[in-house]
């Protein structure tokens, strides 16, 4: 039986708990309503143990009676009828102490505490629910505005290539004749006195080097002026010319600095006039074209200070900026990007709200997972509760039965009633007359994912489309799902017995623990085995199963979900088994390929776990009601809906004959392959592509069309006479074997029929194809295990490459064929965030994504080429 955790969901959350809440409030109701009958029934009983014990003063009272007589028969009777009624006060007022006591107090503490839970519980959901909602539409309205920001921006680059394009008919400009100016001669240098001796250019660049390495330089600020870096004091310079340059007397050290003053190595700062003293109070700052000779870089400072250039010596190293150069800074409305062309302003705008409307998409979802979370537990919680009510009730009937029958064993027919009422209570049987009459829908959730606008699906796993999200993979089945598959088959022999084996896909994970392992997939990139390993085998199975749930639509599309309904709404009179297999065989074909690949690889999983543990049927059927939400779902889950079968009925065929519906998708598909066409060339230019494409749309559109004088060809459907070897990923043997019951880890001997190599095949269907010039020129086939090896040996790890392949062969593509498939496309649109959802095979060589869609359309009949390669989208 469903619990209430798994019946009251709905896209909206709130519809399906208000449903629930709803219940529960009028669960409060009919405990007062106990309450008063047990309240109302004590102060009737105090009421008329009252009236009872009146009647003895009464009758007390008349003195003229039955007092004078002693000994008499009739007083004997009169007294003990009196008795009687003293008695019968007693009884009734023990009755009304006994209800208040036993019934009326307790139930009443309970009940407030009861009601109390409800509220706190209803509140806590509902404040979680306002918060989801609130963030529900603020991604709407930042996805708005980052698609808005996106469609001007490209219009305004779509305006900009048509308005700087020169006309067709404009005649050719000649270019403009370059005027050519002599370089300049280069400067030479001169050599320099200093002191009493010349130095030529190099030994200057030395000399400098050296005395900007070992004289100290700092900076001095000057008041009113500014700070001037690079400079030294003279009584520095002095003691340098005296250690290094053999200055005798400090008159020669004195002439030595005046003379790098002259030279314009050197100036005076913080004073007027250019003279050079040996004095510590005198500073004198290295000029540029000291740096520039030394070849060393200049500390440089912007200082903020407004004055005229002329107040220094040369106007070019003065820490003083003009009024033009502080102008030049000034920015009066504190924009951050003051000198953004229009252009670049769009696109960071673009890139801006593409940020905030992934980081809203990313808090939305950590939101929704703790708001299911909640609802999870708090559902629960409430299903415990209502269960506690009910058994209250029928304990407080029972108290209330024996209050009134303990007292009066006259009154044991009222008992012998309420005794049949309390029995006829059933808890358990008025829950599920809730659950099935109210509930509103199974648990499957509604990802609000993060739609990019240019349909990238790089940087999310769940709650994405399976197309989009194989070909971001470059494979069928998409590479989380391959993964987990591979994960547990390399756990299932580190188990002990078939028992933990099969019962991981039945355990009922809790949703915060299979959430978190959500998270760590759904944020990393790249090897997911050091993730899975860090968490519990039932939560890795029950993230796979969560990540079937989150699709936008099941695994077996909802749109075959009347043709399901039908085939099984037949009477077992109206068909037989094999009509209805294959039946089943051409509404699974109508599939995308993905969709057809991944469903294989699951079905392949649970057939060998069911063949190799030897599971009987009660585990077969619990298996299948576990899965049937995960693989088919209606459009719109309602009350007509949440009690069919047809998922389940489809899971458990799927079980019985996966080797006959996929061996025949597989047949079909072989059937379908013709000659390979011509390559054509890759294109390499793609700036004007989407100009090309609307164009030849037009065309294709303006352009009438003749009728085909070849007849259409007609969908085969008898068998390949071909070899066995097909294109199709998965293993086909011919008939199903009965199982035999046995350890999954035992190796079958080499006579034993259960080791034959079919079931010990493992299916490996994302392996890579190798290219050639960036065109595939093999598939790769259908990966088995030797026979010799262990019967749960693990599948390859994904990318590795089989020797054996089958060469493709495709269909000739006509003139016609061309034209029509683009018309016939047509009725496809694309959604961003969403892939092409053709089910035709895509053509080598072709180049875009329109060549790539423009395949069989009219010429070749409807049918599906499943293909292990990776995609080129």
């Amino acid at each position: 039986m469903p619990g209430f955790a798994d019946s009251f969901w709905t896209p909206d959350y709130a519809t399906g708990l208000g449903v629930l809440y709803g219940k529960l409030q009028q669960g409060v109701v009919e405990n007062k309503q106990i309450l008063t009958i047990a309240s109302m029934r004590a102060d009737a009983e105090e009421t008329y143990s009252q009236k009872l014990g009146d009647i003895a003063p009464s009758v007390d009272r008349m003195v003229a009676g039955f007092a004078k007589d002693d000994g008499a028969s009739v007083r004997k009777a009169y007294e003990g009828t009196r008795t009687e009624m003293v008695e019968a006060s007693r009884n009734h007022q023990k009755i009304a102490s006994n209800i208040r006591e036993l019934v009326v107090s307790p139930f009443r503490r309970w009940c407030d505490q009861h009601e109390a839970r409800i509220e706190n519980s209803h509140d806590d959901l509902q404040s979680r629910i306002k918060e989801h909602t609130k963030q529900v539409d603020l991604v709407k309205k930042l996805r708005s505005h980052y698609f808005n920001k996106c469609r001007v921006l490209e219009d305004l680059e779509e305006e900009n290539k048509l308005a700087f394009q020169a006309p067709e008919t404009s005649p050719k400009v000649k270019p403009m004749p370059k005027i050519i100016l002599p370089d300049k001669e280069p400067v030479e240098e001169e050599p320099l006195e200093i002191g009493d001796r010349v130095y030529a250019p190099e030994d200057l660049k030395m000399l400098l080097v050296h005395m900007l390495d070992n004289i100290r330089l700092g900076e001095i600020k000057v008041p009113i002026i500014g700070t001037y870096q690079n400079t030294s004091t003279g009584a520095d310079i002095v003691e340098y010319t005296q250690k290094y340059l053999n200055a005798t007397s400090l008159d020669y050290a004195e002439r030595i600095g005046q003379d790098l003053v002259d030279n314009g190595l050197l100036r005076l700062v913080g004073n007027i006039g250019s003279t050079f003293a040996n004095s510590s109070k005198m500073h004198y700052q290295w000029r540029p074209k000291a740096f520039q000779v030394s070849g060393i870089p200049e500390k440089k400072t912007a200082l903020m200070r407004v004055t005229s250039v002329a107040t220094s010596e040369d106007g070019i190293d003065s820490p003083i900026k003009s009024v033009q150069e502080i102008m030049s800074g000034w920015n009066p409305l504190n924009n951050p990007y003051p000198n953004e062309t229009p252009a670049e302003k769009l696109r960071r705008e673009a890139r801006e709200a593409d940020e905030r409307y992934k980081s809203a998409v990313k808090k939305l979802d950590i939101i929704r997972c703790k708001l299911e979370e909640e609802i999870v537990a708090n559902l629960k919680f409430m299903e415990q509760c209502e269960l506690d009510r009910l058994k209250a009730i029928k304990a407080v009937v029972l108290d209330f039965s024996g209050a009134v029958s303990n007292v009066i064993p006259n009154l044991q027919s009222t008992v012998d009633h309420m005794m049949l009422y309390q029995e006829t209570i059933q808890p358990l049987g008025d829950l599920r007359y809730l659950l099935e009459n109210y509930r509103t829908g199974g648990f499957v959730p509604k990802v609000q994912a993060y739609e990019n606008y240019y349909g990238s699906v790089e940087d999310q796993i769940f709650g994405v489309d399976l197309e989009a999200r194989a070909r971001a993979d470059r494979k069928r089945v998409p590479v989380i799902v391959t993964t987990l598959l591979t994960y547990l088959d390399n756990c299932y022999p580190e188990l002990e017995g078939d028992d933990s084996r099969r019962a991981i896909w039945l355990y009922d994970v809790p949703l915060g623990a299979t959430h978190h392992l959500r998270q760590a997939l759904n944020n990393r990139k790249g090897d997911y085995f050091e993730v899975l390993q860090k968490y519990e085998i039932p939560v890795v199975a029950s993230v796979l199963k969560l990540y079937l749930l989150e699709l936008p639509d099941s695994l077996v599309s909802s749109q075959v979900y009347e043709i399901v309904k039908t085939i099984y709404s037949t009477t077992a009179n109206e068909t037989t088994e094999e009509g209805r297999i294959k039946v089943l065989q051409s509404t699974l074909g109508q599939l995308r390929l993905n969709n057809i690949a991944t469903l294989d690889a699951i079905m392949t999983h649970f057939t060998r776990l069911i063949d190799l543990t030897s599971a009987d049927e009660t585990y077969v059927s619990s298996l299948a009601q576990s899965l049937s939400p995960c693989i088919l779902r209606p459009r719109s889950e309602s009350s007509l809906t949440m009690d069919e079968r047809h998922s389940y009925r489809l899971i458990r065929d799927l079980f019985a004959h996966k080797d006959t519906i996929f061996g025949e998708l597989k047949r079909q598909s072989s059937g379908l392959v013709g000659p390979a066409p011509r390559p054509r060339a890759i294109s390499t230019d793609e700036s004007n592509r989407r100009a090309a494409m609307e164009a030849r749309n037009r065309a294709i559109m303006d352009r009438t069309r003749a009728t085909s004088p070849a007849p259409p060809r007609k969908h085969r459907r008898d068998r390949s006479s071909g070899p066995e070897s097909t294109r199709f990923p998965i293993n086909i043997s011919s008939e199903r074997r009965t199982p035999t019951t046995r350890n999954s880890l035992e190796v079958p001997s080499s006579d034993s029929p259960t080791g034959s190599g079919e079931e010990l095949s493992t299916v490996n269907i994302n392996t890579p194809e190798p290219t050639t010039n960036g065109t595939p020129t093999t598939d790769s086939p259908i990966s088995t295990v030797d026979p010799s090896e262990p019967v749960m040996s693990s599948s390859p790890p994904p990318g590795a490459h089989s020797d054996d392949s089958a060469t493709p062969t495709q269909t000739p593509i006509t003139e016609e064929n061309k034209r029509g498939s683009v018309r016939s496309s047509g009725i496809h649109s694309r959604k961003p965030g969403l892939g092409s959802r053709s089910s035709f095979p895509i053509i080598p060589g072709e180049s875009g994504s329109d060549s790539k869609r423009s395949s069989i359309a009219e010429s070749e009949p409807k049918g599906v080429t499943l293909e292990d390669k990776p995609m080129d989208d």
